[in-house]
């Protein structure tokens, strides 16, 4: 398995038309040869598989990426009420540049920008 560390900062929205390095998440998942989340390997292992959010106007959080019946969502206390759906991310391949959908606790999606990958040591 290929763990890395991938960093996710804010795409431009209305609110950032420049986007924001201040609203970032930075996860530790495993990643298979096409860049998709190792499943199995979460599941050998979920304690592993963590995401830190943080924002510059707001208290860091720090839970996990879990598979739930709807998809991957990020998870920071028991239960779903303040999880974090990321859309397609079943079936999307998470590289370097690329684009992912998460939805706030609240509704709202937001568009993220994959900033950096690295192998974790």
């Amino acid at each position: 398995m290929n763990w890395k560390t991938i960093r996710l900062e804010l795409a431009r929205t209305r609110d950032f038309p420049d986007g924001s390095v201040g609203r970032a998440y930075l996860l530790r998942l495993p990643l298979d040869s096409e860049g998709r989340i190792d499943a199995a390997a979460v599941q050998q292992d979920p304690a592993r598989a963590t995401v830190r959010r943080f924002w510059t106007s707001e208290p860091d959080m720090i839970g996990y990426v879990v598979h739930t019946p709807r998809g991957w969502a990020f998870s920071y206390e028991p239960g779903d009420e303040d999880d974090e759906p990321i859309f397609h991310l079943e079936s999307h391949a998470l590289r370097l540049g690329e684009y992912i959908t998460v939805t706030e606790p609240d509704g709202r999606k937001l568009p993220f920008r994959i900033a950096s990958l690295r192998e974790l040591n």
